[in-house]
């Protein structure tokens, strides 16, 4: 059965389309991680599949409840951190946790609950008097209340420090471990890369790409080929390399060569090209792209399309 399901979801607010007959599914006890630009539409994504948000067409449910009509069944069985959520300053960590176990009505101690997410201290503090990183532990550390089916988590990482995030990561796998479905959403691609069995990366309200890692390398069949040198590349060389097609950027050091090339044939021709120019082929390894630049092709385009664009590349620049 599936945790998630969403078919042909649309959503339109006034003249802005925010999701565009959008389809996918989750599976029970998968992580499934949701990315896209600012705007793409994850968190009106979000905000129909727990029933906040009425869809303009298409359907989404979870574990076979409809979000339009059944929302409150949703929310019984998912925990959820929701970007921009809001703290009672006046009343403490403590309390928070509390008011979340009384609205799940389950057994948890907010004391544990506490130090699960790192924060043990804090649990007498004012939520006002507490800083971003601590306030965010306190959010997941409610929306863990009650053994959750579901964990959805928007932007979780936000205003967490380096020791937050791992911790993080290591709440996703125990949580994932316990037989919980997690729907995570965020713009740190190595956190997603990290704890997701498969990724969906949303543009413009629609999924342009969907799979695991692996599946997604595949797809993009795009590498980096480092080619090691006994003598520097000739300018005319690389100008070659560049010429190629399917081969996407080529820098040089005095002992190497990196070339990015889309395609098998790509990396062959720059091997051979290499080897034939006479500057000492010593050996060459090859890199398979990272989840950042799958996300960087779904959203922007392959680099060597940009670099026919102008408009493209210089959006891409002042987004850096």
């Amino acid at each position: 059965m599936s945790a998630i399901e969403i078919r042909n979801l649309t959503k339109r607010f006034s003249t802005v389309t925010a999701l565009d007959d959008l389809s996918f599914s989750v599976p029970e006890g998968e992580i499934f991680g949701f990315l896209g630009p600012n705007g793409a539409g994850k968190s009106t994504t979000i905000n129909m599949l727990l029933g906040f948000t009425q869809p303009t067409a298409g359907s989404a449910s979870v574990f076979g409840y409809d979000a339009q009509t059944e929302s409150k069944r949703i929310r019984e069985r998912t925990g959820a951190l929701l970007e921009g959520y809001g703290v009672y300053e006046r009343i403490t960590a403590r309390e928070h946790v509390a008011r979340a176990i009384r609205v799940k009505d389950t057994d948890d101690d907010p004391d544990d609950i506490l130090a699960r997410v790192g924060i043990p201290e804090a649990a007498d503090r004012k939520a006002g008097g507490l800083s971003k990183g601590m306030r965010q532990r306190m959010a997941i550390g409610m929306a863990l209340v009650g053994d959750p089916d579901l964990l959805v988590l928007d932007e979780p990482s936000t205003g967490l420090d380096p020791n937050g995030t791992r911790e993080l990561r290591d709440v996703i796998r125990e949580e994932n471990r316990r037989g919980a479905t997690v729907f995570f959403s965020s713009h740190l691609i190595d956190q997603v890369e990290a704890v997701c069995d498969r990724v969906g990366i949303l543009k413009d309200g629609q999924m342009v790409t969907e799979g695991s890692v692996t599946d997604l390398r595949a797809q993009l069949d795009a590498a980096t080929v480092t080619v090691k040198v006994e003598e520097a590349a000739p300018g005319p060389l690389l100008g070659d390399l560049r010429e190629i097609h399917g081969v996407e950027e080529v820098e040089a050091t005095d002992n190497q060569i990196l070339v990015s090339a889309r395609g098998g044939d790509a990396k062959l021709q720059a091997l051979n090209r290499i080897e034939r120019a006479g500057v000492g082929f010593a050996d060459f390894t090859t890199d398979d792209p990272s989840l950042e630049e799958i996300f960087e092709v779904a959203t922007l385009g392959p680099r060597e399309d940009r670099r026919r664009d102008p408009a493209v590349e210089a959006t891409a620049e002042g987004d850096a």
